[in-house]
């Protein structure tokens, strides 16, 4: 994708101011294909350290004297930051400059990343996971604004679609890559490699940054929306902490009342914004994003496509490292086919006819539903993971992600420009939040069906009732799937 094409028609006439927006603003000398693979390695690096911390735990365990609970912190950390402050980063882009957001969050991500491959303890190791967890929040939600602002109509579609597959790449990538590490145990450093591999990588995206991201200045003037933000992030913090930790910890009765205490807040957010609003302020999430044509179902079809997704990857993991005592890269590889299928359906999905491309969010998560419950099927008597489920695993992903591309380019397609800050920090917080009520319901559905270790039958069974639970919760995106549809059609 060059320059040329971006940004000037097949004639060579520069093209119609964009419909959905202002017209790209990268600056005259920017390569936007360059700078795409700029923004979605950091996005593909942030969305690796979810999964690669995994497999390194038992060594983490060893090598610290890390308790049960704290290495549930260490996992955990990461994600709850993360997932907490990424509206807080989008609206730091918008007012500072995306351009200096996302170099600052990647160099706080990268040192974050040194100092927890140095970590002298556990309780430091956790510190630095909540750091590196800050450092992606800042980063993230920068990397869709830059593509809205600097691509438009197909070249926008297409950078979506790359965006899709590294959300699906970065989560297999980050199990294969994590055994691999932690096998080769390099000069005796054990676990230290899977946080120490985002160095190198974060000091080059930092020197290519300083060269390709374009001068993108941010509107100082606009508010700040400090009481928003405290509730918000109060509220996300409070339903995030016992969605992640729940499930390990028996769902004590305190994690009951933070998601009580979560739920009420976000009403108190809501009613915050709309206080900010009619007062003429700048409500951190504004009545015109969330009423884009299809936004809102859109965000809760992908919400339950992302729950499904991840918490059977986290199931089938499960699955296989402690009912059919494969190794921590034989699971990961066993696990790459349904990511492989997610990203390739996500990156050519506008191949198919083009009287598809409305329908496929809808026949795609209708058929998921089935295709759950028939792998489910398949594992659930014990048996290895032969070539047949790895086929429908690939099918799967291939399923997905010719759902959840179009609906992803379609939400945020159709927001303007000046918004796409706050859309893109609404719709990746959506998806974060998803995986994380994923990895909570269908890790609580899987281990309270079996006591892990496990023979292989009753972890298969387990397996079973957890893909009925995503089947049901592939049905509820298709609900919304719908809902999309026709908002589009009006």
């Amino acid at each position: 994708m060059t320059d040329l094409q971006t940004r000037r028609g097949p004639s060579g006439a520069a093209p119609p101011a964009d419909p959905l927006g202002a017209p790209p603003a990268a600056a005259p000398g920017t390569r936007p294909g360059l700078l795409l693979a700029l923004v979605l390695c950091g996005q593909f690096t942030a969305v690796l350290d979810t999964a690669v911390v995994n497999v390194a735990v038992p060594t983490i365990r060893t090598d610290l004297g890390a308790s049960g609970a704290a290495l549930q912190f260490v996992v955990a950390g990461y994600t709850v930051a993360y997932a907490v402050l990424l509206i807080t980063g989008a609206r730091l882009g918008a007012r500072y400059g995306y351009s200096r957001l996302f170099q600052h969050g990647l160099a706080l991500f990268t040192a974050a990343s040194l100092a927890c491959g140095l970590a002298p303890s556990t309780g430091w190791l956790i510190a630095f996971r909540l750091l590196q967890g800050a450092g992606a929040a800042l980063m993230v939600p920068q990397v869709m604004s830059l593509v809205q602002r600097t691509f438009t109509g197909p070249a926008r579609t297409r950078a979506l679609g790359l965006y899709a597959a590294v959300l699906a790449g970065g989560v297999a990538a980050g199990q294969v890559l994590g055994g691999i590490l932690v096998n080769a145990d390099l000069f005796g450093s054990g676990w230290r490699p899977v946080f120490l591999v985002n160095v190198p990588i974060g000091l080059l995206l930092l020197a290519a940054g300083a060269r390709l991201l374009p001068d993108l200045p941010g509107d100082r003037d606009r508010g700040f929306d400090v009481p928003g933000l405290v509730v918000l992030a109060a509220a996300l913090g409070l339903l995030v902490v016992p969605l992640v930790l729940g499930h390990e910890l028996g769902w004590p009765a305190w994690g009951w009342a933070m998601l009580g205490a979560g739920t009420a807040l976000v009403v108190v957010f809501v009613v915050v914004e709309r206080r900010i609003a009619r007062r003429g302020g700048q409500p951190l999430i504004s009545g015109r994003v969330l009423g884009a044509a299809g936004l809102l179902p859109a965000a809760g079809a992908l919400f339950m496509i992302m729950a499904a997704f991840a918490g059977f990857m986290f199931a089938f993991a499960l699955h296989q490292q402690t009912g059919l005592h494969y190794s921590a890269l034989h699971a990961g590889l066993c696990s790459a086919p349904i990511a492989v299928g997610f990203g390739v359906a996500s990156l050519h999905w506008q191949r198919l006819p083009r009287r598809l491309h409305g329908a496929l969010p809808v026949l795609g998560t209708a058929l998921l539903a089935p295709g759950y419950v028939l792998l489910g099927l398949m594992l659930g008597g014990g048996t290895g993971v032969g070539a047949g489920a790895l086929l429908l695993t690939a099918v799967l992903g291939l399923v997905a992600g010719c759902s959840y591309a179009p609906l992803f380019a379609r939400a945020l397609g159709r927001v303007a420009s000046a918004d796409a800050a706050d859309a893109s920090g609404v719709m990746v917080t959506t998806i974060q939040l998803g995986q994380v009520a994923g990895v909570a319901l269908l890790g609580s559905v899987f281990l309270g069906s079996v006591d892990v270790p496990a023979p292989a039958r009753d972890s298969g069974y387990a397996l079973l009732v957890t893909t009925v639970v995503a089947g049901v919760g592939a049905a509820l995106a298709a609900f919304f799937a719908v809902r999309v549809r026709r908002a589009s059609a009006e």
